[in-house]
């Protein structure tokens, strides 16, 4: 996956960040923390669940992941209204696992537009196991199936590369001792180029080992799981049992966590697929702060990435 860097051009790579928070969105439906009491009240803006949209032309456009809030998220995006009767700039969507929050907005792209799905071949068999993915037409949709470390073009112009990435198997699969940091086709990162411009999508992961700071350290751009700010968030504060470490999240701060470990990276730096816990959130915490002074931002839904 190495790749020699040309002369800096124009920019070649368009992205709209059409959901940046976790699984519920903020604020969450069931809950009550101060992040979302705060999301209620405008104090903070709130955030659909995760999907981006990438182009290189401005014309056609690949989603990466699909989250339940598509429909709300296409709407509220003029670069991705139907250019027709019945025809629309989505090409391609590209699945980075089978995360009910990054799979169930494909049951709104179900009325017969064609596009290209791509995921792994795990990920394709837990569609094709859930009946209800049928709707997909497959006289409109084509599926491909996405070989880890492999070059696929989703669109003219743009090239990608998944690679796995330490996570685990959707919840909705686990067992009673579910495997949290394995490494294969369950989890993906996506590196993706156009040109000289280079971004890395990895909106889950539960660790980083050396190989993926280096590989992520020349990008242009890096959007990264930013799920949490401390492991213990959510038992703390009352909300869930789980630690992050448990859901395959690494979190933000702390010695080992993102913010740390990704300190040498060169281009911009992004946290998305940000849960409702999460205090960094909050402008004025010691968290915001954190990641502020670290030179990372917190991705925004409507956010627009040009490179």
């Amino acid at each position: 996956m190495t790749r020699v860097r040309t002369t800096r051009s124009e920019a070649t790579v368009r992205i709209i960040v059409l959901g940046a928070g976790a699984g519920g969105g903020l604020p969450q439906w069931n809950c009550g923390c101060v992040q979302c009491a705060a999301a209620r009240t405008g104090v903070i803006a709130p955030m659909t669940q995760s999907t981006l949209a990438v182009s290189v032309d401005g014309r056609n456009w690949a989603l990466l992941n699909a989250s339940p809030d598509l429909r709300h998220q296409l709407a509220a995006s003029p670069a991705l209204h139907p250019t027709g009767l019945r025809d629309s700039p989505v090409k391609a969507v590209v699945l980075t696992n089978g995360d009910v929050d990054h799979i169930a907005g494909l049951l709104t792209l179900r009325e017969k537009t064609g596009f290209t799905l791509f995921a792994t071949e795990a990920t394709h068999q837990i569609l094709s196991q859930n009946t209800v993915f049928s709707v997909l037409d497959p006289t409109f949709v084509r599926r491909e199936t996405i070989a880890l470390d492999t070059d696929f073009c989703p669109l003219p112009g743009l090239t990608v590369a998944a690679y796995a990435v330490p996570g685990k198997i959707p919840l909705y699969l686990e067992g009673e001792a579910p495997d949290v940091t394995m490494m294969g086709e369950q989890t993906i990162g996506l590196r993706l180029w156009s040109g000289d411009r280079e971004v890395h999508y990895v909106p889950g992961c539960a660790a980083l080992p050396d190989w993926l700071v280096s590989l992520l350290e020349p990008a242009d751009a890096v959007l990264f799981d930013g799920t949490i700010w401390r492991d213990d968030e959510m038992p703390r504060s009352g909300t869930g049992t789980k630690t992050g470490a448990r859901m395959g999240h690494l979190a933000m701060g702390g010695p080992d966590g993102s913010l740390a470990r990704l300190r040498s990276l060169r281009g911009r730096r992004i946290y998305t697929h940000v849960n409702n816990t999460n205090s960094a959130l909050m402008p004025d915490s010691a968290a915001r702060a954190a990641v502020t002074a670290a030179g990372w931002e917190i991705a925004r839904d409507g956010m627009e990435i040009a490179l």
